[in-house]
């Protein structure tokens, strides 16, 4: 059986509020789960004590049993120091779009003109 440690979510509609579970990864999101390991929720400050509880020994348990955090619980399993850090590369969405492009060629391009003749007129 593939295991996940991913979020389950409750709350009403715009107030999430967020499980986090040990579930079989071929059931649905907010469907059944073998064991509750905490709660996220994302509507608290991010420097309160509240807005993420985990049982660590309980995750800890899993995790050696072959469970697979999903990218969210792994981020607040790195921040309480449980997983190793890994290395994300996000190499697309940082580079600005074509036509962003061609805009700061342009604007590189006028700044270009408006030193040349400046630095002409403190020649003369």
């Amino acid at each position: 059986m593939a295991m996940k440690i991913r979020l389950a979510r409750g709350g009403s509609k715009k107030r999430p509020f967020y499980r986090i579970v040990a579930a079989d990864s071929r059931m649905p999101r907010d469907g059944r789960f073998i064991e509750k390991l905490g709660t996220y929720n994302p509507l608290l400050p991010k420097d309160s004590e509240e807005r993420v509880k985990m049982d660590v020994e309980r995750i800890q348990y899993w995790l050696g049993q072959g469970a697979k955090p999903t990218d969210r619980v792994s981020r607040f399993l790195e921040a309480a120091g449980i997983v190793e850090k890994k290395e994300r590369k996000n190499l697309k969405k940082g580079e600005p779009g074509e036509k962003a492009k061609q805009r700061a060629e342009e604007k590189a391009a006028k700044a270009a003109e408006a030193e040349a003749p400046a630095e002409e007129a403190t020649a003369e």
